[in-house]
Formats: C-alpha cells, sequence, structure tokens
C-alpha cells in the first residue's frame, strides 16, 4: 500500500488465511517490520491478538 494502510482497511498483502505475504522479504513496509508482538499483544490465542490489533486500530483512526 504505497500511502500506507488506513485504520480499519484490510492489508493487501494478507492472505486468505491472514499471513503476511512479504513476511521476510525486504519489501515489507518497515513499520511492519519493526512491529515487535509481545504476550500483551499477542495472549493465549490467535483471536485475542486480533481483538488487540482491532483496538490498536480503532485507536489510531482518524476522526471524521
Amino acid at each position: 500500500m504505497p500511502h500506507g494502510k488506513p485504520a480499519g482497511v484490510r492489508c493487501v498483502q494478507l492472505t486468505d488465511d491472514d499471513a503476511c505475504a512479504l513476511f521476510g522479504d525486504p519489501r515489507r513496509p518497515a513499520f511492519c517490520a519493526g512491529l515487535k508482538p509481545s504476550s500483551e499483544m499477542c495472549g493465549d490465542s490467535r483471536g485475542h491478538a486480533l481483538a488487540f490489533l482491532a483496538r490498536l486500530e480503532a485507536a489510531t483512526r482518524p476522526a471524521g
């Protein structure tokens, strides 16, 4: 996504099973490569991690 990914918009690099198509690829955006998952973020399940990311997206969504 050359102009960044707006909050609430699915990343075009996500595969059907929600994996990153650019993981380990030098073309992967610096923001994504710099995201360091923590136990708080990941929790004990995929559902927890997705809910955490949804809250991050909601918190950073521009008003309007």
